[in-house]
């Protein structure tokens, strides 16, 4: 008879029989979750979760004290401990010496390099190489000169390799040596003389006659082109041919862009840094390229002179025979030649190039042909008693037109001879604007500035704050003013002040927040202290820029640290 399960007695029948405390126990006291979760709904799959309950825990599967101790010092896992631990300190010994090394072999930031000589300057101008004498080192020497600079006569551009030149060069040369000077010579390398070898033989062979503006199968002269300067015609009859000749009588012009010409004149530049020369300014380098086109002059539509006419050579506007399209390509070929024969050579134009965009590189925007142009009306302008115009921005734009990366050369030899301007403050204020000092030995600023004014400039031109610093021009009523600094490098800058008028002025200047109120005299002209109405100033004086007089006609030279920091 089976009794009701609600209804039977619990004597603890059931316990004795499956045993206290055994598996089935262990069973019975655990409690799983089971959870159906529904699946796919398309094949009505589900999936089964048995989960532990009331914050069951897993059992413990890992290996006891006891089992890991038979493996302590068995031989095989012995071995592979010690392979990992000497491997772990291998790997970290060569991270470290790794990282030691790249900090040795890593590249240091590098110094900044000094400017080559030729843009270190100054130079001095002397006269013709025929007429050099051992005094000119001295002379050189007084301004503290890294070149000096001759003329060698337009006959004997051609002819270096004849012995009795050579001769005359090497003894310039030697003449310099054991001196800080070196030799920079000016040459006329686009016409030759009728009997040079050149003409000789574009006469015997027509196909050298490339070089030259060669023109035959003509009854009268092929263009109206004149002599430069001059009223005649530009042209001259070589037996039955014309041939231009727009300088002197007897010499014929030759197209620098010729290959003929570049060969030619490639080895004479060649030559002469084999005998010690180490730089060239060229002559005449807007009539190196001309025009193929044989087409006739236009009148100027704003000549220099209004009286002239026709038989006048202003009276046109030569573009078919000056500043030609591609004379910076051809420049640049020539500087290579030069550059390939000596890395300290340079090569560069002893005037005015005028046009300064026509001596870029054509593939290259902003990059010249040619090293240290000449540009601008600056130095005149500055000399004057009473400049036309603002000096400040006559400044500005000879520095933009001439590219603002340019190294000019500022030829003293413009500064007007009756100039009311300090000699040595026109050489001070130019002297530390980008760009070498031309010194004629025979100019105002040779004659009237002692040497020490010159040493000052060199002093100041080797300094990190002129060699690489930035240039940023100032006007206050009327002076003008520019600063040079390196703010990241800890140099100090300089504030260099320029009054051109006849009574002292206020340095009212406005300008960056690097300017800072007060600042130390570095250097002053010679005449600074000398001026009426003028208040002194000593070296080493502490100003306030605010309310600094300038002395007239005179410059001041002042050290800062930039107020801030980039």
């Amino acid at each position: 008879m089976v009794q009701d399960e609600k209804t039977a007695p619990n004597d603890g029948a059931d316990e004795q029989m499956l045993g206290s405390g055994g598996l089935e126990d262990k069973l019975a006291d655990r409690r799983d979750e089971v959870k159906f979760i529904k699946g796919d709904h398309q094949n009505g799959d589900a999936k089964i979760d048995i989960g532990a309950v009331n914050g069951g825990k897993p059992a413990f599967t890992g290996m006891s004290k006891e089992e890991l101790m038979k493996y302590a010092n068995d031989p095989f896992w012995v071995r592979l401990r010690w392979i990992f631990f000497v491997g772990f300190w291998a790997v970290w010994v060569g991270m470290l010496v790794g990282a030691i090394l790249i900090i040795i072999g890593a590249p240091k930031c590098a110094a900044p390099q000094p400017l080559p000589w030729y843009k270190r300057g100054p130079h001095a101008k002397f006269a013709s190489l025929e007429t050099c004498k051992p005094d000119d080192v001295q002379s050189a020497k007084k301004i503290h000169a890294a070149g000096a600079i001759y003329e060698l006569p337009a006959d004997l551009t051609y002819n270096v390799k004849k012995p009795e030149v050579e001769e005359q060069i090497k003894r310039l040369v030697a003449q310099y040596q054991g001196s800080d000077t070196r030799v920079i010579l000016d040459v006329t390398p686009n016409y030759v003389a009728k009997d040079s070898q050149l003409v000789q033989d574009a006469i015997a062979d027509p196909e050298k006659r490339s070089a030259f503006v060669w023109v035959t199968g003509k009854t009268t002269v092929p263009t109206n082109w004149l002599k430069v300067g001059g009223t005649r015609s530009a042209w001259e009859k070589v037996g039955d041919s014309y041939v231009l000749s727009q300088f002197q009588d007897g010499y014929y012009d030759l197209k620098m862009n010729s290959t003929l010409v570049r060969k030619e004149f490639g080895g004479v530049l060649k030559h002469l840094i084999s005998l010690g020369v180490e730089g060239f300014r060229l002559n005449n380098t807007k009539f190196f390229v001309l025009s193929e086109n044989l087409e006739d002059e236009f009148p100027s539509a704003a000549p220099k002179d209004l009286n002239q006419g026709p038989s006048d050579y202003g009276f046109y506007d030569h573009k078919q025979t000056t500043f030609q399209s591609g004379l910076g390509d051809v420049l640049y070929d020539y500087l290579s030649i030069v550059k390939n024969a000596s890395d300290e050579a340079f090569l560069s134009v002893a005037e005015d190039v005028i046009q300064p965009q026509v001596y870029q590189l054509s593939e290259v925007p902003g990059v010249n042909g040619i090293d240290l142009p000449m540009y601008g009306d600056f130095v005149k302008v500055l000399s004057k008693s009473k400049p036309e115009k603002s000096l400040q921005k006559d400044l500005e734009n000879t520095l933009f037109q001439a590219g603002n990366s340019s190294w000019l050369q500022w030829n003293f030899g413009d500064i007007y001879v009756d100039t009311p301007q300090d000699p040595s403050a026109l050489s001070l204020f130019l002297s530390l604007l980008p760009g070498v000092p031309v010194v004629p030995v025979d100019a105002i600023a040779y004659r009237n500035v002692t040497e020490e004014t010159y040493r000052q400039i060199e002093q100041l031109r080797k300094s990190a704050s002129y060699m690489h610093g930035e240039l940023k021009l100032f006007q206050a009523d009327s002076l003008v003013a520019y600063s040079r600094q390196r703010i990241k490098s800890g140099n100090p800058g300089y504030f260099v002040v320029f009054n051109p008028t006849d009574l002292p002025q206020s340095s009212n200047f406005t300008g960056p927040a690097e300017l800072p109120e007060k600042m130390t005299v570095s250097y002053f002209s010679e005449d600074y202290n000398n001026q009426d109405n003028s208040v002194k100033v000593g070296h080493a004086a502490k100003v306030n820029l605010k309310q600094l007089k300038v002395a007239p006609h005179s410059t001041i030279i002042l050290t800062y640290v930039p107020a801030t920091t980039e």
